[in-house]
């Protein structure tokens, strides 16, 4: 199930942390704070695993990374490598035995595996592997890539590792721990995004999602991991190799727009800068004739500084989030999945009352948030709400991590702009153009993946395949159902 607050937004991707630090022990409280700058890729569960040149140790489960992880334990870490992860399911149920990283043994070797993004061969593989008579622990992709390390006809674990990649595809970037070594590595099209750091005083190394995981750390950006690329951490220091041959180009176009952190480095610009851009380029598309503008928290902030400045709207906050709600899951009455937004989101009645307001949002999904988010707004006293989105309607699918997967989830499959903006009750509804999405990026169009928005697949997805919580699992629900 999905929390009753969180329907509207596509979910998150997962985040994974790599750490190679020889000079100090204290990997895994490096690990532990970079997976908490990436715990907005994902709030299901979390895990760590430290090598310490002989053993691996593992503590992950259910929960935030400050619910799962304490003092104690993060202490009693030792070694010189770690692997972290923080998870939202996109393939599998919630449950503890889908945690991660999953760990494995290629002859005698340990190894762990921290994995974002899912692989649209999936079904096939777990097919294939269960009639030679292997059997599963989880309900993840994931494991499927640990079952083939171990599978493979290899002298090493490092073999193995770049073996098993022609075995998978879709979007991955993956770090996968030995005792002794940490690899990352980054699917041929890099759709999911990882790079790379240098650690502050210790001569060593931090692979991440995401740029913000670095800061507090003093650890100092390196460089994106090309696409196909794998990157070797270990107490010699750093190799880089090409493992993948390079595919078109296909960063998620998605992790602009909404999942990255707004002080995340992409592709050498500053996540900020391109949300305020969208919503520069948002104001010339859809101008108002309005009072003030607001955004939704948290993503919108710097698009709807962005707008108000094109449009010369006042900017004010509108909605105040509650930061310390936790999951609130969908009731069958209609009144308590409204009370779920009401919890979410508290409206700032002086600020709105008699006025005529702009919304600034990053997406529509399916429509359930967005329509209560309305209805609060005009309870709270606005005349006027007028909608614009940082992003073009969401009509197509996503099979590559991202928890739109039914095509009859999304609004914008269903109706044309003229009928979402009847139905979420809104006085008017604009979206960012595509052409202006990119431009705001300001990356070739060519080098993002925007299947979500114009149907074009950079990997291509076997035709009976469906990326969903029902992949692997069955007796799993479907987000929206």
């Amino acid at each position: 199930m999905l929390d009753a607050c969180d329907t509207e937004s596509p979910r998150e991707a997962c985040g994974v942390v790599g750490v190679c630090a020889p000079a100090t022990t204290e990997v895994g409280r490096i690990c532990f704070y970079a997976l908490f700058q990436l715990q907005h890729r994902g709030q299901e569960s979390a895990g760590i695993s430290v090598g310490d040149g002989v053993t691996t140790t593992t503590h992950k489960r259910l929960g935030l990374v400050t619910q799962v992880f304490d003092e104690k334990i993060v202490s009693g870490f030792r070694g010189h490598v770690a692997v972290g992860h923080t998870r939202y399911s996109t393939t599998g149920s919630n449950v503890e035995c889908n945690t991660q990283p999953i760990q494995g043994h290629f002859r005698g070797t340990p190894f762990v595996l921290a994995h974002n993004g899912n692989l649209v061969n999936s079904m096939e593989l777990r097919a294939e592997l269960e009639a030679e008579g292997m059997r599963f622990g989880t309900t993840v992709d994931s494991e499927l890539i640990v079952r083939l390390i171990e599978s493979m006809d290899a002298p090493n674990i490092e073999a193995a590792v770049k073996a098993c990649l022609s075995r998978i595809r879709g979007a991955y970037s993956l770090v996968i721990g030995t005792p002794s070594q940490v690899m990352g590595i980054r699917d041929p099209w890099g759709v999911r995004p990882l790079c790379l750091g240098e650690l502050p005083g210790h001569g060593g190394h931090i692979l991440a999602s995401e740029t913000c995981a670095f800061p507090p750390l003093g650890a100092h950006f390196l460089r994106e991991l090309e696409p196909g690329e794998c990157v070797t951490l270990d107490e010699s220091g750093l190799r880089a190799e090409q493992v993948e041959p390079l595919q078109a180009r296909a960063m998620c176009l998605f992790e602009f727009v909404y999942f990255a952190r707004p002080d995340t480095t992409m592709y050498g610009t500053s996540l900020w800068q391109v949300r305020r851009r969208m919503g520069n380029l948002l104001a010339r598309e859809h101008p108002a004739d309005a009072d003030i503008v607001i955004p939704v928290p948290d993503t919108a902030y710097p698009a709807a500084v962005g707008y108000a400045e094109e449009n010369r709207i006042p900017y004010m906050e509108g909605l105040v989030k509650n930061r310390y709600i936790q999951r609130t899951f969908i009731q069958p009455e209609q009144s308590m999945r409204e009370l779920g937004v009401r919890l979410k989101l508290a409206p700032l009645r002086e600020n709105l009352l008699g006025r005529r307001v702009v919304v600034v949002d990053d997406s529509i999904v399916r429509g359930t948030t967005t329509l209560q988010q309305v209805k609060l707004l005009r309870d709270a006293g606005a005349v006027e709400v007028h909608l614009r989105i940082t992003s073009p309607p969401v009509k197509f699918p996503c099979y590559y991590g991202i928890d739109m997967a039914v095509q009859s989830d999304l609004i914008a499959h269903r109706m044309n702009v003229e009928k979402i903006r009847a139905h979420l009750g809104a006085d008017s509804l604009g979206f960012l153009s595509l052409s202006n999405t990119v431009r705001a990026v300001g990356v070739n169009k060519e080098h993002l993946c925007r299947a979500c928005f114009d149907g074009r697949y950079p990997c291509e997805v076997p035709e009976p395949f469906r990326v969903t919580k029902l992949a692997l699992d069955p007796s799993a629900t479907l987000a929206g159902e």
